[in-house]
């Protein structure tokens, strides 16, 4: 019996097979085997009578042929078939059950990345010897970058964005012939098709296959060649520059199946060059040939980039939690809803959270008849599975036919597939809602325009269309045939093609796409379903300006546990070696209906642990070290080492504290405590080090979560953390500050997220308006008041006098205030003392409120606009209480120069006393008895 295709052994269980089988018997590993030579449990047999021949019992076992097979590397998994919408354990996408509670909604963001010139040398060299295949698009690039490629002694081979499937793969062996292929440039993603709905179904099968299916055929015969550090694949794309993910959506989204396909790809080829680079609509032929040429010679980091204008950005992830409460959107029981894959168990259950909430409309669309709830075998099936199994079996060796457990299985599905569609049909039944089935085949144009006409006669538009079908079978390249390609592709992208066609001239409120981690990350063996699942995700983009009225989702799943094909077999066991969390039934079913109901425009992403999906192609994610720590001139980051991730920028680092005064002379309790305003200083830095042209605007919504302490004066590594995305068209870096120490009796790092804020910049600040000057009193509260009181040390006793003025209170900066730093001419770029001035400030209000200590807390704004060493005449920080307990200050020189900008900045009371006397002086000069 073969055990893939008879006894449904997938090669997960075939390779912890032969793992277990060399470690009973004491076989030494051979990294040269194939699992394709051993389909059956006879040839398994063999290899250990081969290896083993003292264990043979005088001859050899007879192993039968004829058994569909698929191909697999030593001990890894390369197939694994599924008919539901997650995504199957094929190479890394694979994880434990145990979510519930750690599963977290991110929505994938426009990254900025570093420039080109702070990027390291990737492995390919363009040169002579070079032989490159250049696939053309049709607006020119394709013959810019040729010309490029000559002259720098490359040989190239220039096919027209026409060329057929036939005509490729010829001339690709013929040249293949006289020499190795270094590399791919392919670009007939770069041509727009033009609104998608306006395409008959010919022309977009034809662009399809233009863009995506020709470059599944041109990898697949040229797989072998791409297995190597100075080989290559770059593929381009014209979603927008940013990958279709600022508001202007996906610009030609025909290329998300490009970039689907092109990050699966690198999952299987991990040691090539393979990258996507994306651009904004332009005519222009000459840059776009020198970026491409660029990003092939630079930053072995990223697989995703884009260019819009002189910035590079690649795609990353924010945490996004839906905001209660989320009812945006009533859902009721005159919602028409079309949900496609109505008869996959998951869709199934999802539907029943629908129509329980809603009580609505539906209609249910699948390839799978209209289950007939008096069938015998279904109401066994419901009843008593296990039993159908075993007469299943024996009515196969009845009639005849060899029983295999495979066999079993293909019925068992057929009947597993029904039970959910009926299932579905009940849960609508139950609560009084509306329903109706209709088997139909996606790829029927004809057939889905015939449903859509109905719900169109009947209600005259949709208010929820789901599109949940899917196929998903998993080959390595190598081993994917076309007719594979283009069914798991085409159920997907197609169907949804012939739907939104069919709905075209409908009302359509929100679109629902089902997608997969698989296709924001890609995953080897998955090319086809990666490219479908993201090429969605881009046409749900594109509707931001193709029916801006309809509210588009796509929604990343993770694989779901307990529920469909990805939680049986060793997909499971897959998922946790790859360090992937599955998703629990009860927490994924009503994330559709919280969606919908929140209103949500874009992709989500649905997953707990990602694992090695976000573990990064390079240690520095690309980044020359020595080059960007040139640019690290700040004392929070100087010598730091910094590294690109999809999470964004990290830079590392330790500080001392008997080497820094910011620590030495800032000890709470004898401790050295890292300043709140170094915290914000540290933003700053990390923030500019990949934008130095850009201005920071503002440091913003910043919260001192932790103190960061140095205990018994020993250095302390820290690392700042600086996700630069986009908001109109300020980059805005999200930023956290974050400590980790190994505490005694523990296995693990303790993390602590100690500081957390964002930092907005511009292309320059607007220009600060002069401020009146206070006058300076003969009396007021002098230093020795002061830092009798606070535990300062002489770098941070900022305040020689303060006074109170009003409703305001006034603190005068300390001349000739020792270093903040070493070496004290590292720039900075948030003037921290003039901020730390502020606090100081504010603080003294406070005591004389509470007669407690104010420890930061938090600070809505702060924007510097000079810095001390600018300021005319002496400096002071005049603030302004508010009847909300929070303050606002503003740093002033005697020209009237604004140096600090601060807004909503407030304390945590510290349980620290002030002693009585001190306590009474602050009092009598602020003014307040109380």
């Amino acid at each position: 019996l073969d055990m893939e295709a008879d006894l449904g052994i997938d090669t997960v269980k075939q390779a912890e097979m032969f793992a277990a089988i060399r470690e009973e018997w004491s076989i030494p590993r051979d990294d040269t085997l194939q699992l394709r030579d051993y389909p059956t449990l006879a040839r398994a047999i063999q290899y250990v009578y081969d290896r083993r021949p003292d264990l043979a019992p005088g001859g050899s076992v007879e192993a039968s042929d004829g058994a569909a097979t698929v191909a697999s590397v030593p001990d890894t998994v390369e197939a694994q078939a599924s008919t539901e919408g997650p995504p199957s354990a094929a190479g890394a996408v694979g994880g434990s059950s145990e979510v519930a509670e750690s599963v977290s909604r991110r929505v994938p963001a426009p990254m900025l990345l570093s420039a080109l010139d702070l990027c390291k040398k990737t492995a390919v060299r363009l040169q002579e010897g070079s032989r490159i295949v250049v696939m053309a698009d049709r607006g020119g690039i394709g013959k810019a970058l040729a010309g490029r490629l000559e002259r720098l002694g490359a040989e190239v081979l220039l096919m027209a964005a026409e060329t057929d499937a036939e005509v490729l793969a010829s001339r690709l062996e013929a040249w293949r012939r006289d020499g190795e292929i270094q590399g791919v440039y392919w670009l007939p993603a770069l041509d727009s098709v033009g609104e998608i709905s306006e395409l008959s179904a010919e022309e977009w099968q034809q662009a399809v296959t233009r863009s995506v299916k020709l470059l599944f055929r041109t990898a697949k015969q040229l797989y072998d060649s791409l297995d190597s550090a100075g080989s290559f694949l770059v593929s381009a794309t014209r979603l927008g520059g940013r990958h279709g993910y600022d508001d202007a959506g996906a610009w030609a989204p025909l290329g998300g199946a490009v970039a689907g396909f092109t990050k699966a790809l690198k999952r299987e080829r991990p040691s090539a060059l393979i990258k996507v680079v994306d651009f904004e609509p332009s005519r222009a032929t000459a840059a776009l040939a020198e970026r491409l040429i660029e990003e092939t010679l630079r930053d072995p980091g990223t697989v995703e980039v884009g260019y819009f204008g002189a910035e590079r950005w690649g795609v990353g992830l924010k945490e996004a939690p839906l905001e209660e409460p989320f009812e945006q959107v009533e859902l009721d029981s005159d919602t028409v809803f079309v949900v496609t894959g109505a008869a996959g168990s998951i869709v199934s259950a999802i539907v029943a959270d629908l129509a329980a909430s809603s009580k609505g409309i539906f209609y249910l669309l699948d390839l799978a008849p209209e289950p007939d709830p008096e069938d015998e075998d279904l109401k066994r099936f419901r009843a008593d599975p296990e039993a159908l199994r075993l007469e299943l079996f024996e009515r196969l060796k009845a009639q005849g036919e060899r029983a295999t457990p495979a066999m079993v299985e293909r019925q068992l599905a057929v009947l597993e597939r029904a039970r959910a569609a009926l299932a579905a049909l009940e849960s609508v039944q139950t609560v009084g809602g509306q329903v109706h089935y209709r088997s139909v085949d996606l790829l029927d144009g004809e057939a889905v325009e015939k449903v859509m006409g109905e719900v169109r006669e009947r209600h005259g538009r949709i208010d929820v269309l789901i599109h949940a079908a899917g196929l998903e079978i998993s080959h390595g390249l190598s081993d994917k045939s076309s007719e594979e390609f283009d069914l798991v592709f085409d159920v997907k992208s197609q169907g949804w093609f012939h739907l939104l066609k069919a709905a075209a001239d409908m009302p359509l409120g929100a679109t629902v796409v089902f997608s997969s981690i698989a296709g924001r990350f890609g995953n080897a063996g998955q090319t086809d379903y990666s490219a479908a699942n993201d090429l969605l995700c881009k046409l749900t983009s594109n509707l931001r300006t193709s029916r801006p009225q309809t509210r588009g989702v796509a929604i990343d799943w993770t694989a779901w546990a307990g529920i469909g094909m990805a939680s049986r077999g060793s997909i499971p066991k897959m998922m946790e070696l790859a360090g992937i969390d599955m998703l629990a039934p009860e927490v994924g079913v009503p994330i559709v209906r919280r969606e919908l109901q929140a209103a949500t425009r874009g992709e989500v992403v649905i997953a707990g642990s990602l694992g090695v999906l976000l573990e990064d192609w390079d240690r520095e994610g690309g980044l020359d070290a020595e080059t960007l720590q040139s640019r690290q001139r700040g004392p929070m980051i100087a010598g730091f080492e910094a590294r690109q991730t999809p999470r964004g920028l990290v830079v590392e680092g330790e500080l001392t504290p008997v080497q820094q005064p910011f620590l030495d002379d800032h000890r709470i309790d004898g401790t050295p405590v890292l300043p709140g305003v170094m915290g914000i200083e540290a933003f700053a830095e990390v923030s500019r080090l990949l934008v130095p042209d850009r201005q920071i605007l503002a440091v913003e919504e910043v919260e001192f979560l932790s103190p960061f302490k140095f205990y018994r004066d020993e250095p302390r590594s820290l690392e700042v953390q600086a996700f630069l995305g986009l908001e109109a068209e300020e980059v805005v870096a999200s930023c956290r500050l974050v400590g980790r120490r190994q505490l005694a009796m523990q296995t693990e790092e303790q993390e602590t997220v100690h500081f957390v804020g964002r930092v907005r910049l511009g292309v320059q600040l607007p220009p600060a308006s002069a401020i009146e000057v206070p006058a300076v009193p003969e009396a007021g509260l002098e230093g020795e008041d002061i830092y009798g009181v606070y535990f300062h040390g002489p770098a941070y006793r900022v305040i020689d006098r303060a006074w109170r003025q009003g409703s305001v209170v006034i603190g005068r900066l300390s001349e000739a205030l020792p270093p903040n730093h070493i070496p004290e001419d590292r720039p900075v770029l948030m003037a921290p003392r003039l901020i730390e001035l502020c606090f100081q400030t504010a603080g003294l209000w406070e005591i004389a409120q509470s007669g407690r200590l104010g420890l930061p807390w938090r600070v809505t704004s702060v924007t510097t606009h000079r810095s001390a060493e600018a300021a005319r005449g002496r400096v002071m920080a005049v603030v302004q209480p508010g009847s909300d307990g929070s303050f606002d200050a503003r740093v002033v020189d005697e020209a009237g120069n604004l140096l600090v900008d601060l807004v909503g900045y407030r304390t945590v009371e510290s349980p620290v006393e002030v002693e009585a006397e001190a306590l009474a002086r602050l009092r009598s000069v602020m003014k307040n008895a109380g």
